[in-house]
């Protein structure tokens, strides 16, 4: 297994992810469409870096996420959830670590472990946060846990809370 984090990405690499997005999460109907919502806002934001496995040359799964600032949606948007306290103590300069997705076909290896772990090794930011469900028994909660992140509030959607982790 071959892990590489970069900070800058391209057409290309855009190209070669779409498809591992699509098979683990399946929530937008088109690369067309997941690239004018979400990956181009994305990429083009501060702090920005992705990791990506490979198994050999295959693409396998990826972990992205960038510098969180107020005026953004996500950041904007859970400030409303959480205790004021807690917002006030986490939100900005923090890193939001957006996705995680490991092919199917690839999972319970340690790949997610591996690649979270790559892409936090030289972030700058005190904090970091995500989003994840509300499910203390799914796969992904319990690796958030594991590695150290802790519940801090609710999400802003049904069914999920915020975690957070200090550097």
């Amino acid at each position: 297994m071959r892990i590489t984090v970069v900070d800058a990405v391209g057409s290309a690499d855009t190209a070669e992810l779409w498809p591992v997005y699509d098979a683990v999460f399946g929530d937008q109907p088109d690369e067309s469409t997941w690239r004018k919502s979400v990956w181009d806002k994305h990429i083009a934001r501060s702090g920005f870096a992705l990791a990506r496995a490979y198994d050999d040359s295959a693409l396998v799964g990826f972990a992205y996420g960038y510098t969180g600032e107020a005026g953004q949606w996500w950041t904007d948007n859970v400030r409303s959830t959480l205790p004021a306290a807690v917002a006030e103590e986490w939100l900005g300069d923090h890193f939001e670590l957006v996705s995680i997705g490991v092919l199917a076909s690839h999972r319970s290896h340690g790949i997610g472990r591996a690649l979270m772990r790559a892409l936090l090794a030289d972030r700058p930011e005190p904090r970091w946060l995500l989003q994840t469900t509300a499910d203390a028994d799914d796969p992904a909660r319990r690796l958030y846990a594991a590695e150290g992140w802790r519940v801090l509030g609710p999400g802003t959607g049904e069914g999920t809370v915020v975690m957070g982790r200090q550097r």
